[in-house]
């Protein structure tokens, strides 16, 4: 009736612009802030992600994997990588909150999707998330979340594994590639 939600080939509903689909996306969030200790941490600690007036990516990631296990430890299988974005982005919010945006699944020129833009005044981060499935599709998430880099002209670009297995190895680390650097947390 408002045009706020558009039907493609029939089949499924979208939102009819970024701005409606940002707006709902931040209402859907705003009703699990009040109840949630991650958003409560970030916003107590927003300070010490900000150096320079830059965002520290690296560090938020650090952080967000520290209070992650600390709060969602017994988390399940059933765990669906919405609900870590989601998760991830009730962290975000107070962070970036005046100065900063994000943009989910992004679309580029070439119609591939990006997961998560984090654009910091004007500087951009690319975030790959996914739910780990193996090596061979951890290196896939690698290889999308590098075009992802490339496309965006970054030196540097950022990936959240979600890990249920029990012999999992949390924590950060770098990946080279060439002149890219590849910055993986796995919680």
């Amino acid at each position: 009736m408002f045009g706020f939600l558009k039907e493609r080939d029939g089949v499924v509903c979208i939102i009819s612009n970024r701005v409606f689909e940002m707006k709902l996306y931040n209402l859907l969030l705003s009703e699990e802030e009040t109840d949630s200790k991650l958003f409560t941490t970030a916003e107590m600690e927003k300070n010490q992600f900000i150096k320079g007036g830059l965002l520290q990516m690296d560090l938020v990631l650090r952080k967000f994997c520290q209070y992650f296990e600390e709060i969602y430890a017994d988390a399940d299988d059933q765990f669906v990588e919405d609900n870590g974005r989601r998760i991830f982005l009730i962290f975000l919010k107070p962070i970036i909150n005046g100065n900063g945006n994000y943009y989910i699944e992004a679309r580029t020129r070439n119609m591939k999707r990006t997961d998560v833009i984090i654009d910091y005044k004007g500087i951009q981060n690319v975030l790959k998330m996914k739910i780990w499935h193996g090596q061979e599709y951890n290196q896939r998430g690698e290889e999308q979340l590098l075009e992802y880099m490339e496309y965006y002209h970054l030196q540097k670009g950022h990936m959240l594994s979600f890990n249920f297995n029990k012999k999992k190895k949390t924590g950060i680390h770098e990946i080279i590639f060439g002149d890219k650097v590849l910055v993986e947390a796995v919680v």
